[in-house]
């Protein structure tokens, strides 16, 4: 069953309603570019992110790294599914990721990423994540399962 739209916490500390406990530009999604885009959900309640491939991304002939998008999936899911929980003192932890790489990427392309969530039960989150290239092509699609468990202090 599709979850219905969600709309993201933007009060508090941080950009998204929270402090990360790592600076952004420190962290491995700052590390390999990884760029939110907008504060949060759309109307349209996907999350979306994008990740300008450059050369230390690359792995052999010269084609993205098969991590990339599977971090990428990893951290909007993640990410999406903090911006709803944290408040209620939830903490949001990968669990699974199933992601698929259909096209080659080279560098100076940027990667658009759009993650959905699919299900929103009590103690975890699926979502679905398409990567497209600059032209649209879907290159890589995702299924992620993000627990969700009480925040330990």
């Amino acid at each position: 069953m599709a979850a219905a739209p969600v709309s993201g916490h933007n009060g508090g500390h941080g950009p998204y309603g929270f402090d990360p406990l790592v600076p952004f530009e420190q962290s491995f999604d700052g590390v390999y570019g990884l760029e939110p885009v907008g504060q949060g959900f759309g109307e349209d309640g996907i999350l979306r992110g994008r990740v300008r491939v450059r050369p230390e991304l690359l792995g052999a002939e010269d084609r993205l790294h098969g991590g990339v998008p599977a971090a990428l999936a990893e951290a909007l899911a993640s990410l999406g599914t903090a911006l709803v929980t944290m408040e209620h003192g939830l903490m949001p932890s990968g669990l699974s990721n199933d992601t698929t790489v259909i096209a080659a990427v080279g560098a100076g392309t940027t990667l658009h990423a759009e993650a959905t969530p699919l299900s929103r039960a009590e103690d975890s989150w699926v979502w679905s994540v398409e990567l497209r290239d600059d032209t649209g092509t879907l290159c890589a699609f995702s299924r992620v399962t993000i627990a969700v468990r009480p925040l330990r202090r």
